[in-house]
């Protein structure tokens, strides 16, 4: 499951128990990019409140397909199979159609994902692919850019959150060599009316 120690929900006691119920899924299932964090089970705290913040909230007014497509793309060029394996579920079970759930991951593969979007959609995605791989080479104009392309400074906002935590995550799973065994696929916390729901279904 990884390269260091993980507690499961059976072994959990006091603040970590009190964690994974918050987060837990299906038969008490846990999933391993969560329990990795079992040892230090403030860090877990810090993990789920961002990630609820800013893919899964209420206040955001991207789409939450858009987000998590940025997800899918961002983990695949940071080589994050983990991620992409369940961003990609969450994506297609979003957009609500497997033919073009496929379209997009085979342009993420053929590396022309910019054109799967043919809308200001796509300079997001641009934006975010930036972010990942050239961080340091992003100016003043590239964000000028995105508003001129029609993209709120809240919804810039919101790509470069969802960008930033995605290489946040990808480098924890990557670095300790989080895999899938055991998990259930897909899984996250839908309600984003409230964010203390922390709930994977």
């Amino acid at each position: 499951m990884s390269w260091i120690k993980t507690l499961g929900y059976d072994e959990a006691e006091g603040p970590l128990k009190r964690m994974y119920d918050r987060v837990k899924g299906p038969d008490n299932n846990v999933d391993n990019v969560l329990s990795i964090h079992s040892l230090r089970p403030h860090t877990l705290k810090g993990h789920m409140t961002l990630y609820k913040s800013v893919l899964h909230n209420a206040n955001n007014t991207l789409p939450k397909w858009y987000l998590e497509a940025i997800g899918v793309y961002v983990s695949y060029l940071n080589t994050c199979d983990y991620c992409v394996q369940h961003h990609l579920a969450g994506f297609t079970r979003l957009l609500a159609d497997d033919d073009r759930a496929t379209a997009f991951y085979q342009s993420v593969q053929n590396d022309t994902v910019a054109t799967f979007f043919d809308n200001h959609y796509k300079d997001g995605i641009i934006y975010a692919q930036k972010l990942t791989q050239a961080h340091h080479t992003i100016t003043k104009e590239d964000i000028d850019h995105l508003k001129t392309v029609g993209f709120s400074e809240g919804e810039i906002l919101e790509i470069n959150q969802v960008t930033s935590y995605f290489n946040y995550v990808n480098r924890m799973v990557v670095g300790l060599g989080v895999n899938t065994d055991g998990d259930i696929i897909g899984l996250s916390p839908g309600n984003s009316d409230e964010p203390d729901n922390w709930s994977h279904h």
